[in-house]
């Protein structure tokens, strides 16, 4: 199943070109967790121009995605909104591994109790 991304623009509108790379960029956090390809799974993008007094800050990205258990968010502030995506996506990157670790554990430890309760 493919990953489901919706993204909302307020004050800023992506070039076609920039579509592709949003895509791109945030299709690959699914490396890192396989349950973002869940039907339950939802990855929202928001993007927010505004006129600031620092040039650096006009773009600001929201990143938030739901998984099975848990809402994972990120934001960035940047002057172009691909470089907020590349800094969502390195903060969302440490998250997902946590959440996999977590996740994938509990697996393992229900299968454990689950053969020693056979086993008695």
């Amino acid at each position: 199943m493919p990953l489901r991304v919706t993204h909302y623009e307020k004050g800023y509108i992506y070039t076609a070109s920039e579509l592709t790379m949003l895509a791109k960029k945030v299709g690959r956090l699914s490396r890192y967790c396989s349950r973002m390809l869940d039907e339950s799974s939802l990855m929202k993008v928001e993007t927010v121009s505004r006129d600031t007094k620092k040039q650096r800050d006009s773009v600001k990205v929201m990143i938030t995605i739901t998984l099975p258990h848990k809402t994972i968010r990120a934001e960035s502030r940047k002057s172009k909104a691909l470089a907020a995506i590349d800094r969502c996506c390195e903060k969302l990157e440490s998250q997902l591994k946590k959440y996999k670790e977590k996740h994938s554990t509990e697996k393992k430890r229900i299968s454990k109790t689950a053969r020693r309760r056979k086993s008695s």
